[in-house]
């Protein structure tokens, strides 16, 4: 037997191997998601009938607005992502991701525990985009705290222009206390070396307790800290991706204020900040996919005290709905099954073990 032929035999076993084993995840998968969407479109049928309506009355060029405002949103995510990877030294193309961030935020929304697959797939994409398990958990961790410190700016934002304005001083004060944090992190992510001593000290305390010798872990804990020297965050760094961060936050309310005047409604700046802060915070509440019904329930509320007429609220809500929730997740759903769901199978077939080798082959 000839050496291509040889090859051609062992690549189809293992095609058939990898077809055998895992065929049948992919299509329970795809059955899952499909029932989950389908529940999800029921439950949200009135809510898309009231948004379809509201389209109708709504004004084409902030509807385009509102739009634009949400890809940017989805963009200030993914540069938080490339910038912070860069500094570990793990370069990613722009649209890569942008795709990626825009699955994530599918899987995020629309599926049952949606943050935690979210945040395993990005962790699988950036492990293939070279970044090690220790880097992309760091990306993972730091973009969370900017996204917090971000959303936490916004309602202090809001609050100031709504009247605290006469006592500047707890604001000034916070705003403090959140630079010393991304200082400190930043700091810790250039200089390791820094909570070596500490880290060295409370893990001989566990080790104490547990009754194990003194320097049980301290290799692993060294090692971990070597791979973190591979970030250079620096403060150029840092600035850029907290810049990127404010941008997300500002879009966000970009997108719900260009909503409100395709509504035909008004409500000042200081409302319209306040109430998607609080929908935002409401969003990250795991109860329902996309915080169905739990969003709204704070949204609305939230826009009657700026100002809004109850009909004007409830078509801003509906229209910013729209277009921040389901539009971005339908965008996301198709980059996903033409970007990543092939990739994922061969990722699959590609972890299988080598196929026995056959003594007839030579």
């Amino acid at each position: 037997m000839s050496h291509d032929a040889a090859a051609r035999r062992v690549d189809g076993q293992q095609d058939e191997r990898a077809r055998g084993r895992y065929w049948w995840l992919r299509w329970v998968a795809l059955t899952v998601v499909s029932i989950v969407l389908a529940v999800e479109v029921a439950l949200a049928w009135d809510q898309l009938a009231k948004a379809a309506r509201s389209l109708y009355t709504a004004k084409w060029w902030w509807l385009l607005a509102s739009t634009l405002a949400a890809v940017l949103l989805m963009h200030s995510f993914a540069e938080v992502q490339r910038t912070l990877l860069t500094s570990a030294g793990v370069r990613v193309r722009e649209w890569r991701s942008e795709a990626a961030y825009y699955a994530a935020n599918s899987l995020s929304t629309t599926l049952p525990g949606g943050p935690v697959l979210a945040a395993t797939f990005l962790l699988r994409q950036q492990r293939i985009w070279g970044a090690s398990t220790l880097v992309a958990s760091w990306q993972l961790v730091m973009s969370g705290v900017l996204q917090a410190v971000g959303l936490a700016l916004l309602g202090l934002g809001g609050a100031f222009f709504l009247g605290a304005k006469n006592n500047p001083f707890s604001l000034v004060f916070t705003l403090g206390g959140f630079v010393a944090l991304l200082l400190l992190a930043q700091a810790v992510a250039s200089r390791p070396e820094l909570i070596d001593g500490i880290g060295c000290r409370v893990l001989a305390s566990f080790n104490s307790i547990r009754g194990r010798p003194a320097d049980t872990g301290l290799a692993k804990w060294r090692e971990m800290l070597c791979q973190l020297e591979s970030v250079s965050l620096s403060r150029r760094d840092m600035a850029a991706a907290f810049s990127w961060s404010l941008v997300n936050r500002f879009a966000d309310v970009a997108c719900l204020g260009f909503a409100a005047y395709a509504a035909g409604a008004h409500a000042s700046l200081g409302g319209l900040t306040v109430a998607c802060a609080a929908a935002r915070a409401a969003g990250t509440i795991p109860l329902m996919p996309g915080g169905l019904l739990v969003v709204e329930a704070v949204l609305v509320p939230g826009l009657l005290s700026s100002g809004m007429s109850l009909p004007g609220a409830v078509s801003t809500m509906l229209i910013y709905r729209l277009i921040s929730w389901l539009l971005l997740a339908a965008i996301g759903w198709v980059v996903f099954f033409f970007m990543f769901r092939k990739q994922n199978a061969d990722a699959d077939a590609a972890a299988l073990p080598p196929p026995p080798e056959d003594d007839s082959a030579t």
